[in-house]
């Protein structure tokens, strides 16, 4: 091992990672990479989401929302922007769907602008009408519910 590698963990997140937390997901959001989530909202949900520690700083985190008995959906999936292409979003998004296997559900989806990457993780792109667990709980909610452009992806475990 190479002692001058940062010490990584993948953990689950705590309310005092809810700010960096926010930070990476504001830049983001900012961005229109994904959709906005208030402070209190991501401390209300903390215990959806892990986060990939490295040498004290979050690097990335994501969160796995139950949707329904069998269906979860990944969501706020972020890596810090300085440390892209590291692989840190496939080591979140990995654990998140053994999380899912974990508590019992059967499939995972994903929204997003990225399809390749959840393509990299055997996610396959679907219609988002096949997914009325997600529509009518949070869609429904959204700014962008009569114009989403996002891609809706599915993983069956």
């Amino acid at each position: 091992m190479n002692s001058t590698a940062p010490l990584t963990t993948l953990r689950p997140a705590t309310l005092k990672d809810a700010r960096a937390i926010h930070d990476l997901l504001v830049y983001y959001a900012s961005r229109g990479n994904l959709l906005p989530r208030t402070h209190e909202n991501l401390c209300r949900h903390i215990r959806d989401f892990v986060v990939l520690e490295e040498a004290g700083k979050i690097v990335a985190s994501g969160a796995l929302e139950v949707m329904s008995n069998d269906l979860g959906e990944i969501r706020s999936l972020v890596v810090d922007a300085d440390q892209q292409r590291r692989g840190l979003g496939q080591q979140v998004a990995a654990r998140l769907i053994d999380m899912a296997a974990e508590i019992g559900l059967k499939r995972v989806m994903a929204l997003t602008y990225v399809p390749e990457f959840f393509t990299q993780l055997q996610f396959e792109q679907v219609e988002r009408e096949s997914l009325p667990e997600k529509i009518w709980q949070v869609c429904v909610k959204c700014y962008k519910f009569d114009h989403c452009d996002e891609i809706a992806m599915i993983r069956k475990l």
